[in-house]
């Protein structure tokens, strides 16, 4: 517990870095040009594709006619672009996540080990080819999990459930490897996730939870057309901030752990300027003498 907090207040303060803030506008400016340019030649064909296949459901159909004999029938033009924006938003999501793990990550990862862990061996047991099989591969497989947890989601409780364990499952697999791929070896990396999995995993769902925040400014959009230009931008940006302060989370836990892993095994990491580490207390005075006088007088 003690680790997980620290971390993460820490990482709160790096979001404020001038370095962060600079390095998330190279994904925003990406994912805010592909986000007009899909819309500006998909979004009319899409919003009529989901209002004619929405009006094929009677229920359906039946709430939007309501919705028109109460005098809230305006509800009726904001539905299908909601609907639109329910199917896009995790594309959305997964981009974000894998341009920052791309794009911020190495360089955050490097801002953290310089600040903190200066004398942190980097032992390399992660390279980028696995790095982006891996958070591939864990992409696939969170899509499929969204894909066929998507008929849960009409169950108001399981809505608020499913999606960020879903995404807190994707945010631990790819920024933990991440955070560790330059320093740890694979043994180490491997031994860290394990005993670290509960923790971990829990970073990964409160970040996921962090992202609904710039959901409801990206359902906006559709909601307040006007204000599109301006709300669209500023949940792209936010979803990478968000990311980046989930990556910056698990690369402060991490580093932290490994170094702590080295110290338990006599590798000793001496702290940072400001660190927090201590290095392994010296051996008392006088038992190196006594062990070599015992090996001395053993000695023919």
């Amino acid at each position: 517990m003690r680790l997980l907090i620290g971390s993460f207040w820490r990482s709160v303060g790096y979001c404020l870095h001038p370095r962060v803030i600079a390095l998330s506008v190279l994904p925003l400016l990406l994912m805010v040009a592909v986000a007009f340019a899909l819309g500006y030649f998909f979004w009319d064909g899409a919003v009529a594709s989901v209002m004619v296949w929405l009006e094929t459901w009677e229920l359906v159909s039946f709430a939007l006619n309501w919705l028109e004999s109460v005098g809230i029938g305006s509800l009726r033009s904001v539905f299908a672009p909601l609907v639109v924006l329910v199917l896009v938003t995790p594309l959305i999501v997964v981009m974000a996540l894998l341009l920052v793990a791309f794009f911020m990550t190495p360089a955050m990862v490097d801002l953290v080990a310089q600040r903190r862990f200066p004398a942190l061996e980097r032992r390399r047991g992660g390279t980028l080819l696995g790095s982006m099989a891996w958070s591939l591969g864990s992409t696939v497989l969170a899509l499929l999990a969204l894909l066929v947890s998507l008929p849960f989601w009409l169950v108001p409780p399981l809505v608020l459930v499913l999606p960020p364990l879903i995404w807190g499952w994707l945010t631990y697999r790819v920024f933990a490897y991440d955070a560790l791929a330059d320093h740890a070896s694979r043994e180490e990396r491997r031994s860290l996730l394990a005993r670290h999995r509960v923790p971990l995993l829990a970073m990964g769902v409160l970040s996921g939870y962090l992202g609904a925040a710039p959901t409801l400014l990206w359902a906006s959009g559709a909601m307040f057309i006007a204000l599109a230009p301006l709300l669209v931008p500023l949940a792209i940006w936010i979803y990478a901030l968000v990311f980046a302060f989930a990556s910056l989370w698990f690369a402060h836990y991490l580093l932290t752990a490994l170094a702590e892993l080295r110290a338990q095994a006599g590798t000793s990491v001496p702290p940072a300027p400001d660190g927090t580490l201590p290095s392994a207390p010296p051996p008392a005075p006088g038992a190196g003498g006594a062990i070599i006088d015992v090996q001395a007088r053993e000695l023919p």
